[in-house]
């Protein structure tokens, strides 16, 4: 008497004769479990999240700037992004000398802003604050080397911009640029500063606005933040750096 029991039922982990599917079925999203599949929808909505929270960011804490210009070369160069410290002078810091500052230059740089299309204009500060577009030609980045109270001069004996009577070093000027080929001598209004382009024969500054009202002097209610790292390209990433106290 054959006392085995026939094999009616297959274990599970046996696949049925024929059947070749494997033993976990997976969404048609291509996703295991009970997970909600990622639409168009939801990738869109998610992209607007995150352009905000970028938007936000940059508004408040830290901004790249693109470098449009040859005025702070060697130190920063055209294509430059750098990453503006927007916390720098907030909690009631101030800028010294030496500091690399972006700053509205309106009122002081360029008498009003520029009219035009205000979509256009709201699509392009969007893009600035990204560091994707070139910033507003309102916005300028300068090196600050004197600060409301201060004598500034130059030249000394030696060529050198003095400030209260003290010569600066100055090894961020470009090679080969003198510290000024126009002589002035100011003194900063409380509240103010005088900024001036690491290459000075390329820079528009305080310099070339003497006569004009505001007389150069940049407020420091004006200032946008510190630029403190070259963010881009990865090739130039460092702290950018003060350059005297």
């Amino acid at each position: 008497m054959d006392t085995e029991a026939p094999h009616t039922q297959r274990g599970h982990s046996s696949p049925v004769e024929g059947d070749e599917r494997p033993r976990f079925a997976f969404s048609r999203a291509g996703r295991t479990g009970g997970g909600r599949p990622l639409t168009w929808r939801r990738a869109g909505v998610l992209g607007v999240i995150c352009t905000v929270f970028l938007l936000l960011f940059s508004n408040f804490v830290v901004q790249p700037f693109l470098i449009p210009s040859r005025s702070m070369e060697p130190t920063l160069q055209v294509g430059d992004r750098v990453l503006v410290n927007k916390l720098a002078y907030r909690f009631g810091e101030q800028p010294r000398r030496g500091d690399v500052v972006v700053f509205d230059g309106t009122g002081s740089f360029v008498r009003e802003r520029p009219d035009g299309n205000p979509v256009a204009a709201v699509l392009h500060g969007a893009a600035s604050a990204l560091g994707l577009a070139e910033p507003s030609d309102t916005d300028f980045v300068k090196r600050v080397v004197g600060v409301g109270g201060d004598d500034v001069v130059c030249c000394d004996a030696a060529g050198r911009v003095a400030v209260n009577g003290v010569p600066l070093e100055e090894p961020y000027l470009h090679p080969g640029d003198a510290p000024s080929a126009v002589p002035f001598r100011i003194v900063v209004p409380i509240g103010t500063l005088w900024v001036m382009g690491d290459h000075r024969s390329q820079s528009r500054d305080s310099r070339d606005h003497l006569g004009e009202p505001g007389g150069g002097m940049v407020p420091v209610e004006n200032v946008i933040g510190r630029a403190d790292w070259i963010g881009w390209p990865l090739s130039r990433w460092d702290g950018v750096g003060g350059g005297h106290g």
